[in-house]
């Protein structure tokens, strides 16, 4: 279930004094802004310390003062509390099955990867055999709790729409059934299940993963994916019936530097990175 903080991070209570080790796979956009959000969250009374990332050989470095490693076995060696994925679907694949195998948390960014049941069996069998647990932050989305919340209640249908200006659907299968650069209206580019809008497009639904999870299944659960000229903002709208009641919630987001992807990714994942320290949380 999705946890949010209550108040601002620089205002958490610690449950110890305890430092929470870190480590990272990826140092692309997210990662280095992941690493510069803990920072500045913890300040000088750090409860949070990153204690190394693993760069992708075609990654620039964009996190200074954090130990760079090259294999998963260094990072792992580590002995971290916490691995988080933010370097696409490719590194859950690549990576995921030995971090849980040796016990780790292992946070998914790119959840859209565990859409593919074969490794979603796989990283479950790895966690539960193995005493770890398979992490997914909300990312861009909002309402996951009340999503969850209903479907102990029994849910009839959840449908997950996500609306991002053409340019974010350039190199994606949108560019097979629509001429993006003469979009003049909101025009739907996809409309089919959630797992197949996570593994047809891996770096703009990885939500709709999410939001299948977090409800009635990546299956059953409808997702529409729409270009619109008219957008500034990259939106995530969920509406879900169930028979304790309905939910309707929708999250506008500034695009990151990769319009792609919003800006408040970096931020849902540091926010459940402090939350496991955090004395009070509203879940």
């Amino acid at each position: 279930m999705a946890t949010v903080l209550y108040g601002p991070p620089g205002a958490m209570t610690p449950i110890s004094n305890e430092t929470l080790s870190v480590a990272l796979i990826g140092c692309g956009a997210i990662g280095s802004n992941i690493v510069r959000l803990l920072s500045q969250a913890t300040g000088d009374d750090s409860r949070v310390s990153v204690v190394g990332v693993l760069k992708r050989s075609q990654e620039a470095v964009a996190v200074p003062s954090v130990s760079l490693v090259e294999a998963i076995e260094q990072l792992v060696e580590r002995r971290p509390a916490l691995i988080v994925e933010c370097a696409g679907q490719t590194a859950v694949r690549t990576f995921g099955p030995a971090v849980l195998k040796s016990g780790i948390d292992f946070m998914v960014v790119s959840a859209g990867a565990l859409a593919d049941a074969t490794l979603f069996d796989d990283l479950m069998r790895q966690a539960k055999g193995n005493g770890a647990r398979l992490l997914v932050p909300a990312g861009a989305v909002a309402g996951l709790d009340g999503l969850s919340a209903l479907r102990l209640g029994g849910l009839n249908s959840v449908r997950y729409t996500a609306t991002k200006h053409p340019r974010a659907w350039k190199g994606t299968p949108a560019e097979k059934s629509t001429v993006l650069d003469t979009v003049t209206k909101r025009t739907i580019v996809f409309e089919g299940s959630a797992r197949e809008a996570a593994l047809a497009f891996p770096q703009n639904a990885n939500i709709a993963a999410t939001v299948g999870l977090a409800g009635v299944g990546l299956d059953k659960t409808i997702v529409r994916l729409v270009a619109d000229p008219g957008v500034t903002r990259n939106s995530a709208m969920v509406e879900a019936e169930g028979s304790l009641g309905t939910l309707t919630c929708k999250l506008e987001s500034q695009p990151s530097s990769n319009p792609k992807t919003s800006a408040t990714v970096a931020y849902s994942v540091v926010n459940a990175i402090l939350r496991r320290s955090a004395a009070l949380c509203i879940q």
